[in-house]
């Protein structure tokens, strides 16, 4: 086969057209991955409607930042994998890099990791972006601990859920602002569900900190969210957000001499810099799952490159119940 099927967006906000085009090769450093999974992140769908310069992909492009698969081919150096192996990672669809939903892809061996082995293709689909997102706020700004208070505002969606998790693991003590709808699936991972319509930043924090704050607040929503977490956070502790790019007074942090850490994960993608990380993270994220730690949760509706026009308009009505993925 020297050419392979993809999904194109021509132009902002238009139609996906199903194409052939000319199947990649592995170059140095890359494996060919034939793809058999894309999920699908709301940034996925800022990219196709032109409000995500940041990401730096113009159109006409091939979109999808996550994907899992099977090694087709290795190119010259790649020692770490081998034909078969099933494989996810977080690899295009940013910074002009083809992205997921393709037959194929030529990816940067250090950006991909071994599939945990207790996942479908499926399900290790939906992890690359928001484990490493949250992986990267979590475990390495703030080095959680057992005993703390973590507020995860955002908590029942993409990268919030497996925040949770992740902090449940290290034994804090961890709730969750997010709607009703996905108050009994928060508690199902081990945090205290806060019905954000319900209760105000005030409210719960009094009610649950004896108004002290929480010690760490991980933001996964910007804007008011990010409002909300300095409101939150207790004397000397620690504010992140994976969404923090408005502008906000920081003297709610100042007064009580807390710290603030963004996280950008796609800075490895669009600058080439420090990606064998994002293998590294993605091993250990692996590990956590096969030990039965941490579970992606999945929209029970399936796509396929096809339909990739409907499963984006899940995803844009906000009604998908979990991680929006496409199979190939």
């Amino acid at each position: 086969m020297s050419s392979m099927k993809a999904a194109l967006v021509e132009a902002q906000n238009a139609e996906f057209t199903i194409a052939d085009i000319a199947k990649p090769v592995a170059e140095a450093g890359q494996i060919l991955v034939r793809i058999k999974a894309a999920a699908l992140n709301p940034l996925d769908t800022k990219i196709r409607a032109g409000e995500a310069a940041h990401a730096r992909h113009p159109l006409p492009a091939i979109l999808g930042i996550d994907m899992a698969g099977i090694v087709e081919a290795v190119g010259p150096g790649v020692i770490s994998f081998r034909v078969g192996d099933e494989i996810y990672g977080m690899t295009g669809g940013v910074g002009g890099l083809q992205g997921s939903l393709a037959e194929f892809a030529a990816v940067d061996a250090d950006l991909i990791a071994l599939k945990p082995r207790n996942l479908t293709l499926r399900q290790a689909a939906a992890l690359p972006l928001i484990a490493i997102t949250a992986w990267e706020g979590l475990e390495e700004r703030t080095q959680v601990k057992a005993g703390q208070k973590v507020l995860v505002i955002g908590g029942g969606g993409g990268v919030g859920h497996i925040v949770v998790q992740m902090a449940v693991v290290a034994g804090a003590e961890v709730y969750a602002v997010d709607s009703s709808s996905k108050a009994a699936y928060i508690l199902s991972i081990g945090a205290t569900p806060i019905d954000y319509t319900k209760e105000t930043t005030e409210d719960f924090v009094a009610r649950y900190t004896d108004g002290k704050g929480f010690d760490i607040v991980y933001d996964t929503i910007g804007g008011r969210g990010l409002e909300a977490a300095f409101q939150a956070v207790t004397k000397f502790g620690h504010v992140v957000s994976s969404l923090g790019w408005g502008t906000h007074s920081l003297a709610p942090l100042s007064f009580k001499g807390a710290s603030y850490s963004g996280v950008f994960t796609l800075a490895p993608l669009l600058t080439g810099e420090d990606r064998a990380h994002h293998g590294e993270v993605l091993k250990q994220v692996a590990q956590r799952v096969e030990a039965g730690m941490m579970m992606p949760n999945l929209d029970p509706r399936q796509f396929s490159l096809a339909d990739v026009g409907e499963a984006y308009r899940l995803l844009e009505s906000r009604q998908a119940e979990g991680k929006v993925v496409v199979e190939i």
